[in-house]
């Protein structure tokens, strides 16, 4: 090993250190500071999310003209449900993956050309630095059993091999655990995940906005309550008043006839003494 001595230091300049790039440089410390550090832009991988419930004069056209405003955005859907009981209370509800240049764009077209915009919630996920561990831990695991694989041709005798292939079966499951979820946030990245929740004229929607908070909230809540409760003893008592109307003559039979036998056992009273 060769040691750059001062003398030797314009002769490795000369050769080619001075060409290194400037963030692989040493910088000058200042008071335990390092100074002019040049930090190297990373592109931040985001999730989005977002769900939206619009009133619609009529869901089927809605949810059609949805299709077509994602698809133009070369988005997909991903999941639909619906039910109708009715026209006018109709509900639908759409599951759309969006390219994340388009998410703002088509949001805003959903919310202002289906129909009345109820509510809308986005959120966002900054997971730059879950995926750069993932993918850490993906090429480590990758090089280990590379090594491992390395060693095994390597083995002399069946216990040798029997350890090694075991450790490798062990590497190789979690690997695809590691795959498994580098995918996943692959996907979440690359698509945002938009849910969309159309209601006929008349559907009975929650407000999340309208909540009121304070003593107008709780009483409000309260009086949700009671009305719970009294639906769910209105709905027992319905269902067990045919029961009481047929057992109740039975019931009253037996009271009938228990009270007559009692009374028949009942000894006869004594007459008082003619001196009382």
């Amino acid at each position: 090993m060769s040691t750059l001595t001062t003398s030797d230091a314009p002769e490795a300049q000369s050769a080619g250190v001075a060409r290194e790039p400037a963030a692989e440089r040493p910088r000058p410390v200042k008071d335990g500071i390092v100074s002019d550090v040049k930090v190297t832009r990373q592109e931040r991988q985001v999730i989005y999310t977002g769900s939206l419930t619009v009133r619609a004069k009529q869901v089927a056209a809605a949810v059609k003209q949805a299709k077509t405003i994602v698809t133009a955005a070369g988005g997909h859907l991903s999941n639909e449900e619906s039910s109708s009981a009715d026209e006018s209370a109709d509900r639908a509800t759409l599951e759309f993956k969006v390219p994340p240049a388009k998410y703002g764009e088509v949001i805003g077209r959903l919310g202002g050309e289906l129909g009345r915009q109820l509510s809308m919630n986005q959120e966002t996920q900054d997971v730059t630095l879950e995926v750069a561990d993932v993918d850490s831990r993906v090429r480590s695991a990758q090089q280990s059993l590379e090594s491992l694989r390395t060693l095994l041709k390597r083995a002399d005798t069946i216990g040798q091999v029997l350890e090694v292939e075991r450790e490798i079966s062990t590497r190789e499951s979690d690997l695809e655990s590691l795959q498994a979820r580098q995918k996943q946030l692959a996907g979440q990245v690359a698509m945002a995940t938009l849910t969309l929740q159309l209601v006929g004229p008349v559907a009975v929607v929650e407000d999340p906005e309208e909540e009121t908070a304070g003593f107008l909230g709780g009483l409000k809540a309260g009086w949700s309550a009671l009305v719970s409760f009294t639906n769910v003893t209105l709905a027992v008592l319905g269902a067990s008043l045919p029961w009481l109307i047929f057992v109740s003559p039975f019931v009253a039979l037996t009271v009938f006839l228990a009270r007559r036998n009692r009374t028949r056992r009942l000894p006869a009273p004594v007459p008082p003494a003619p001196g009382a």
